[in-house]
């Protein structure tokens, strides 16, 4: 060896000496008794304003929301968020508004809700109330870009993505033969991966809900789990063969084969991933440990450990500020901001709304800087009316985006970065729309109008927005409405249901559009859509079984035609009776 060579070399990072620092006393929740479910998603959420707990209850499901700046003693009367008739198993904050949350349940549903600011009493009525599952919900998931999109992942073995503002479903997958262990999105939502009970490894459209590619993942019997380290990148984290814990690296455009792979130990607590896409340090918690592991993922797909922050205490799971609610003033030794340590991260504008991502859009997040709150990439055509109080001044001096991409249909000449995109003109909902694409699944779909409004005893179900209602002239002859705007008398009354979807058989209520109301609904064009769907579901089943049938018949005649021709073993002269 030459003696001016060096034997190794020092790999150089910015986060080769990071270490963590338990919280004080007086900055933690006292008196707060977590739930006991062995279920491995996450049970607490954070944001720059709530911290909410899955608490443990004798019945029902519920969960408790507590001000960040009231730590302390946390009493046992304190107000929460039940409506759930099972138990709690998932909860997340929408990424666009700090008092909006979402849960999943036992019960087979997922509810939004709104969380006041100063919550003194139960709250008890949901925004959005989603049936769609057979079985429990065990995990869901925002959309990290388009607002009121949000997927979740049910023991039925099927994925289902929502449009919130319509209560109503996008697309149904049903991809996974097995228990869905895991659901992660990439960093423009034109993506999500899942980790299954089969082992495998999948990477699934959204819009189409078919699956992109899949490939052989972690050999070991327990749950595994996937989480994108970009847009073609997943890191994952499960069992090898001989129950040793281990974690990859993969490639979606060589997802053959693993980049990385390296075994950590032999415990056997499972591995949770929560991944910083900023500074690319991906933060492994494994529950019932004691320990919360570091590494940090380079362009080649190589994982380094950097440290451990150690406890005395297990951890069942972990809730995540989002950065823009981190004071960064709390770790630096000096008055100086170091960029390079706290880039810009996502703010809380959506690039874009529900209708332009079903439409095919895809935009990476508005990013905002960790150092004074200004918008670096918010797009002309980003509307978002949860944060309009809070961040007018920033839209207006915010430039135009240049990161995104617009998927082109077929035909369609590409569109330039700088056109404002147009919105969508057909007023009809999405799923009423994909009603082609979503016959393939074996479920029914149907929906139900988001309010019913009772004007003069009459009601007119599925009024958008401020549509102007007219009565049949027949009934407008015998009402008449006096200087006061009193119709006979009575004053005029709207009522207004909540927003739900849940899918009907087609031989029960198929009129009532999924409505549980008493009184019929009146005929419209979407009972006549969602009769055309139940008719050609029918006509799927009945072609399914005149192909099995025909099926077996083929088999039954090619079992005949390989005795015939089999050679007999019988001699000359002999007879093969």
């Amino acid at each position: 060896m030459n003696q001016h060579e060096m034997p190794f070399r020092i790999r150089t990072s910015k986060f080769r000496h990071v270490y963590g620092n338990p919280a004080k006393k007086e900055e933690c929740y006292e008196n707060v008794k977590i739930t006991k479910s062995t279920h491995d998603s996450n049970f607490c959420a954070v944001n720059p304003k709530f911290l909410c707990v899955v608490p443990d209850t004798g019945g029902g499901g519920s969960f408790i929301c507590l001000p960040l700046k009231q730590t302390g003693r946390v009493e046992f009367s304190v107000p929460r968020v039940c409506g759930h008739s099972g138990a709690v198993l998932d909860i997340k904050w929408s990424p666009f508004s700090d008092n909006i949350i979402a849960s999943s349940s036992e019960d087979s549903t997922v509810k939004i809700w709104q969380i006041p600011d100063n919550l003194n009493k139960n709250l008890s009525e949901w925004q959005v109330d989603l049936h769609g599952h057979h079985r429990r919900v065990g995990y869901i998931e925002w959309h990290p870009t388009a607002e009121n999109i949000i997927l979740s992942a049910g023991f039925d073995h099927k994925c289902i993505l929502w449009n919130v503002e319509q209560a109503e479903p996008i697309s149904v997958i049903s991809e996974h033969p097995d228990s869905i262990y895991s659901i992660s999105w990439n960093m423009d939502g034109s993506l999500f991966c899942t980790t299954c009970k089969d082992k495998q490894i999948r990477v699934l459209d959204p819009r189409t809900g078919s699956v992109a590619m899949e490939c052989q993942g972690h050999d070991g019997n327990r749950s595994s789990k996937s989480v994108f380290v970009d847009n073609n990148r997943i890191f994952t984290c499960g069992m090898t063969r001989s129950s040793s814990r281990e974690l990859a690296v993969w490639d979606i455009r060589k997802f053959n084969k693993s980049l990385f792979n390296n075994t950590i130990d032999t415990s056997n607590g499972i591995l949770l991933p929560y991944y910083d896409r900023d500074n690319r340090v991906m933060y492994l918690a494994g529950k019932g440990d004691s320990n919360i592991r570091y590494y940090e993922i380079d362009d080649q797909s190589n994982c380094y450990f950097l440290n451990a922050f150690m406890s005395s205490y297990p951890q069942l799971s972990l809730g995540v500020m989002p950065k823009r609610g981190c004071d960064t003033s709390r770790c630096e030794v000096s008055s100086q901001f170091h960029s390079d340590i706290y880039p810009n991260t996502s703010s809380m504008l959506p690039s874009l709304t529900a209708d332009e991502w079903i439409a095919g859009q895809n935009r990476e997040p508005v990013m905002v800087s960790m150092l004074d709150g200004h918008v670096t990439n918010c797009p002309k055509t980003t509307s978002s009316t949860a944060i309009q109080n809070q961040q007018n001044d920033i839209i207006h001096q915010a430039p135009t985006i240049t990161t995104y991409k617009t998927v082109n249909k077929q035909g369609m000449p590409p569109r330039a970065s700088t056109i404002d995109v147009p919105r969508r003109t057909d007023k009809r909902p999405a799923s009423l729309q994909n009603l082609k694409r979503l016959s393939t699944n074996e479920d029914y779909v149907s929906y139900s109008a988001c309010q019913t409004l009772a004007i003069n005893d009459i009601k007119y179900p599925g009024n958008p927005g401020n549509m102007v209602l007219k009565k049949p002239r027949h009934e407008a002859s015998e009402n008449h409405t006096n200087k006061n705007g009193m119709t006979n008398g009575h004053k005029e009354e709207k009522k207004v249901t909540k927003r739900g979807w849940s899918p009907v058989s087609p031989t029960k209520d198929a009129m009532t559009n999924g409505f549980t109301g008493s009184e019929p609904e009146v005929s419209c064009d979407r009972s006549n859509l969602q009769k055309a769907y139940f008719q050609q579901s029918e006509e799927i089943k009945s072609l399914k079984e005149q192909v099995k049938l025909k099926d077996k018949r083929i088999r039954q005649l090619e079992d005949e035609l390989k005795i015939l021709r089999t050679p007999s073993d019988c001699g000359p002269g002999q007879s093969d009776c």
